[in-house]
């Protein structure tokens, strides 16, 4: 049994996705945020980095979360959420986990925690200015991508589609926010219908409705 620590709409969403889509045999291990157990002498025995998600694969603990979906995918390739190695769309599956993590989600995590990155509070309102026009620029380039496909890689799911529905989560409250995209917004709709979306945010609480677009 794979145990998952989480937080509602953290990171960890992404992988109780991926969880719950392949129906794997999981326990879900809440972390609270608002008491800091993530930064809890015990919790940092699992994830030194102090954050969430931690997946514990038999005794062995694996934190970050494209690494914790990477893992999944591979572990259980029957269900077809990471391309076939030797593939051509393999390459692009890295690439795109890629530029979500360290692009959009870490853009992403500049403008909602902008006083990790000054010491002056004065310039937080620039900063926070300065990211949501990044934020846009990054939602661009998927928007495009997204301009002839039904998902990131093409015409099958796959967990790329999963991690960028949780990160599109996040970015709602940006002025230019995934749903003002064309295509990013009739994908996230479509996304937003599918069964192990509509489960897992309704066991996190997470609203769909503004997704329900067009």
């Amino acid at each position: 049994m794979y145990q998952l620590y989480y937080y509602p709409n953290n990171a960890s969403l992404a992988a109780h996705f991926l969880l719950y889509h392949m129906g794997l045999d999981h326990e879900l291990l809440l972390v609270d945020r608002d008491a800091n157990l993530h930064k809890s002498s015990e919790y940092l025995t699992l994830n030194p980095a102090g954050r969430i998600p931690t997946l514990i694969d038999d005794g062995q603990a694996i934190f970050e979360s494209p690494a914790i979906c990477i893992h999944l995918c591979e572990q259980h390739p029957e269900h077809e959420l990471i391309p076939a190695l030797g593939s051509k769309e393999r390459p692009l599956f890295f690439q795109w986990l890629a530029y979500l993590n360290n692009t959009l989600q870490a853009e992403l995590m500049v403008r909602y925690y902008p006083h990790r990155h000054t010491t002056d509070d004065n310039s937080i309102p620039n900063i926070i200015a300065a990211q949501d026009e990044l934020i846009a620029s990054a939602l661009g380039v998927i928007n495009d991508q997204l301009a002839d496909k039904e998902y990131l890689l093409g015409c099958q799911i796959s967990a790329c589609d999963f991690f960028l529905f949780m990160l599109a989560e996040w970015a709602l409250p940006i002025e230019k926010s995934p749903v003002t995209f064309q295509h990013l917004a009739a994908y996230l709709k479509r996304l937003s219908l599918h069964p192990t979306i509509k489960a897992v945010c309704e066991m996190e609480e997470i609203s769909l409705e503004p997704f329900e677009i067009g």
